[in-house]
């Protein structure tokens, strides 16, 4: 007899994976498929990091490594803080982590009781609602829009804040809107949630893929906040799966002990990997490559609004373009299927993000060349001329 959690009734797929499965059953077919749907940079790793794993390998001695991560690792992002945003902090408060899910199932493991409830901005990256709801908490929507680029306030805070209430989740840049929080706007949701005795987790996954501003960091200005990173997105090392966490000092400990337990230590390798990835070759090899995807976003913004997608805002980071699409159907969902067969270009409907209007919009990753951005237009405006 089958038996499965309750929870699990509350737990979604992740529709992207779903559009990126029939993609590849269409690739094999033999269609050219355009792929704008999945967050993952189509550059290879640096070659820094790939031959720094390829040294420590060769070595032949891949063991655990404690499970707070590599003491030169975490060394080596506190010199990080410091070079590059003038904050000094402390390695020990530095969690290296299995991808920066890892990051957030720790973070939540520690904080989360049964039935707390936990704010998260909508639309916004699903897994963190699920993550929620995995240990036993309740995700409560903050419903967002474009008058505040897509990014809770205060207001928010104070209209959906109740006894249950653990704390707010953002994300600077964000996913999928690629909007940013300024420093003055996270200290006001610190202030805000600390007022009420609640927590605040900063996702900066995407910091350093910034476009026409400078990449900062919520730790310039606070000390009481957990702040998640990623090798992924701005180092390009997303299927070595590494990230790390910033958290206040009082919390060390007890994340060791679920660190422990749950993941014993990240990989090995990938951390050799990573003690390359703050060198400055492959810092020079990221900051061109943060160039082309700002070319690539300023090729397929107007591209795209000429064919009728409509943007309430720009993205000044990460690597998404938000559409609203309500002009051109009456569902993204069936939009992005039409896409995907008849024009052979995969993108993400905005079921993935939250229940804000999903029908009205469509993310587009700009993660392939710019050549092929303009293809993917041109494409989808023949399609759009058959709607």
């Amino acid at each position: 007899m089958t038996r499965i959690a309750r929870r699990m009734a509350d737990i979604q797929p992740f529709h992207v994976m779903e559009i990126l499965k029939r993609a590849h059953q269409l690739s094999a077919a033999g269609r050219d498929i355009i792929h704008l749907e999945v967050g993952e940079p189509d550059f290879p790793t640096p070659q820094p990091m790939v031959d720094a794993a390829r040294r420590f390998l060769e070595g032949g001695h891949v063991h655990y490594t404690p499970a707070l991560g590599l003491t030169d690792l975490r060394e080596a992002i506190s010199r990080f803080y410091h070079d590059r945003f003038g904050t000094d902090i402390a390695p020990e408060r530095i969690i290296v982590t299995p991808g920066a899910s890892g990051g957030l199932m720790l973070a939540l493991g520690v904080l989360t009781d049964p039935g707390d409830e936990w704010l998260l901005p909508d639309p916004g990256y699903p897994s963190n609602r699920h993550l929620v709801r995995s240990f036993e908490g309740r995700p409560v929507a903050l419903p967002v829009d474009a008058t505040t680029r897509f990014q809770p306030t205060p207001a928010h805070l104070a209209q959906a804040w109740t006894p249950r209430t653990r704390g707010l989740m953002v994300a600077s840049p964000a996913n999928p809107t690629g909007t940013l929080l300024e420093l003055d706007e996270i200290e006001a949701l610190q202030q805000a949630v600390s007022a009420r005795g609640g927590v605040l987790i900063v996702d900066e996954i995407y910091q350093g893929l910034c476009y026409g501003v400078e990449a900062r960091t919520a730790l310039s200005r606070l000390d009481d906040v957990f702040v998640v990173n990623s090798f992924s997105k701005y180092f390009g090392m997303t299927g070595w799966r590494l990230g790390w966490m910033v958290v206040p000092e009082a919390y060390v400990r007890d994340i060791e002990k679920l660190a422990q337990h749950f993941f014993i230590s990240p990989s090995t390798p990938a951390q050799h990997a990573a003690l390359a990835a703050f060198e400055p070759a492959t810092l020079e090899i990221l900051e061109t490559r943060r160039h082309a995807f700002a070319e690539r976003r300023n090729a397929l913004l107007p591209a795209l609004r000429e064919i009728g997608f409509r943007f309430a805002t720009e993205p000044q980071g990460a690597f998404y373009l938000y559409a609203d699409v309500s002009d051109l159907a009456d569902s993204s969902e069936t939009l992005a299927q039409r896409l995907i067969e008849e024009a052979g270009v995969a993108t993400t409907p905005g079921l993935d993000f939250g229940n804000n209007a999903p029908e009205k919009h469509l993310r587009i990753a700009y993660t392939t060349d710019e050549g092929r951005l303009v293809e993917a237009a041109e494409r989808i405006a023949r399609v759009l001329k058959h709607l």
